[in-house]
């Protein structure tokens, strides 16, 4: 059962609820030019989106926490908080990512934004990059392609962590940092030129990613010997969709090249096994060091920490079926699940899978961060009747309990999110996932207050019973 130790909260990410994108002295940073609901698309063509002009750009006004953190920390610590996960944003603290000395305004804003968290008794759990650079890195060097990136992160985690090393005590690297693989410019902030190899790009700019996670493992244990530091992935276990052994085997393939590849390196600091013959198949030539392999052998992280959404399916190569779309990766529709209104099927069974899954392999402890439901609303009388949302939660809850009983360490849990944000993967307000309604609209118009849904009163009554109202 969830003992008095585990962390009740919620979480964000800087470019998706901040706004004030250029206020006291921050820098552009690569999320600052993604566009609204047609994001998705230039993800994959980066430099178009580098090069053209949209008539708004979600992250700049988002939903203004910078001017409302208080406002929105107090409700937090109504609904009985012991945990929130944010994110730095990077260019707040080092505009293009190259000076000399850190911005002191945006190392001030955080500390009175940590100095509120403890105020209200919230452990800040900190993640250093969440789907941001500064813009001139890739400007300048293409993102994290180039090594440079490496030294240049670890310089802005030492100043983070000397900064806060009183305030914080629960760290994570890389948000979804399986991702960069696949979207080397969402994830890494890298342009893949035209017609040269995405796999290649990607695996090594998780490597480059994987040596400056264990640098800042490194220090982090040094500055804040009482601090516990993990990794981020982005984690859906993969069905296979019938017992045809081509089916198991690709399923089994999906997962492990897809999503559990960095956990390799993060966690047990090394390269897996499979991971010569991956990239003969892929044409893949990484360029690795000695002295970076044994960074990663000596600095692995202290705790696992992952996102869930949904479970997927999958089979052999010339199935043909309906596919589902999903958080970063798709797959074939299961047959046995319903689904979003975005598509995504909803599988709380399998959040204690995956918790399982990840325990029998990687045996760190787990923390669920990020785990809820986008769904269009409208405010009704000031509120919203999100019935729907509680049963969500309460399903997921009920099988992070389960698991727990199974014997599997589970730190806490911090829903997506505490209040509605601009949505990752859209670009829109409109899907909303928050205990809290912002009237703020895709084009951020609004009047920005924040109104408690149905679902708050419900959270603060589990997080109050320790989750005995979930029986």
């Amino acid at each position: 059962m969830f003992s008095k130790d585990f962390l009740w909260g919620g979480a964000t990410a800087a470019n998706q609820i901040e706004g004030a994108y250029l206020e006291d002295g921050k820098g552009l940073s690569t999320a600052d030019i993604l566009p609204g609901k047609i994001r998705f698309k230039y993800l994959f063509e980066p430099q178009k989106m580098m090069e053209e002009k949209f008539s708004y750009y979600p992250s700049h006004k988002a939903i203004d926490h910078y001017h409302h953190y208080k406002e929105d920390i107090a409700l937090m610590a109504e609904m009985g908080f012991t945990c929130y996960r944010l994110s730095i944003s990077w260019p707040r603290i080092f505009p293009t990512g190259i000076e000399e000395l850190p911005n002191e305004a945006g190392l001030k804003f955080y500390d009175d934004l940590f100095d509120e968290c403890i105020k209200h008794g919230i452990q800040p759990l900190v993640t250093l990059s969440h789907f941001e650079m500064p813009l001139y890195l890739t400007e300048e060097f293409n993102g994290w392609i180039d090594k440079k990136c490496i030294s240049l992160f670890e310089k802005y985690a030492k100043t983070v962590f000397e900064r806060y090393k009183n305030k914080v005590k629960y760290w994570l690297t890389f948000n979804e940092v399986n991702s960069v693989t696949k979207l080397p410019f969402h994830s890494g902030g890298t342009i893949v030129p035209k017609g040269e190899n995405v796999d290649q790009y990607g695996y090594q700019i998780l490597h480059n990613q994987a040596v400056a996670s264990s640098l800042a493992v490194k220090a982090c244990h040094e500055i804040i010997p009482d601090a516990q530091i993990g990794c981020m992935v982005q984690y859906s276990p993969v069905y296979s969709y019938s017992c045809h052994p081509e089916d198991v085997w690709n399923s089994m393939l999906l997962e492990r090249n897809r999503e559990t590849f960095a956990l390799e390196l993060f966690v047990k600091g090394e390269y897996p096994y499979y991971a010569n013959r991956l990239f003969k198949d892929l044409d893949i030539q990484l360029k690795t060091t000695e002295d970076e392999l044994q960074i990663l052998k000596e600095n692995p992280v202290d705790f696992i920490s992952f996102s869930y959404y949904m479970s997927l399916a999958w089979a052999r190569d010339d199935f043909i079926g309906e596919i589902t779309q999903g958080n970063q990766m798709s797959g074939i529709k299961n047959p046995y699940l319903k689904s979003t209104e975005w598509g995504w099927q909803i599988d709380p069974k399998g959040l204690r899978i995956a918790l399982n899954k990840l325990y029998d392999t990687y045996r760190k402890p787990l923390f669920v961060v990020e785990n809820g439901i986008g769904v269009k609303e409208e405010l009704e009388e000031c509120s919203v009747e999100d019935d729907y949302r509680i049963d969500y939660l309460k399903q997921h809850l009920l099988q992070i309990d389960e698991a727990m009983k199974d014997g599997v360490p589970v730190m806490g849990y911090t829903m997506w999110s505490p209040m509605d944000i601009v949505s990752n993967s859209t670009g829109e307000m409109s899907k909303r996932y928050g205990l809290i309604y912002v009237d703020v609209d895709n084009d951020g118009k609004g009047t920005f207050k924040r109104y408690r849904k149905k679902s708050f009163y419900w959270y603060k009554q589990v997080i109050e019973s320790k989750g005995d109202v979930l029986k």
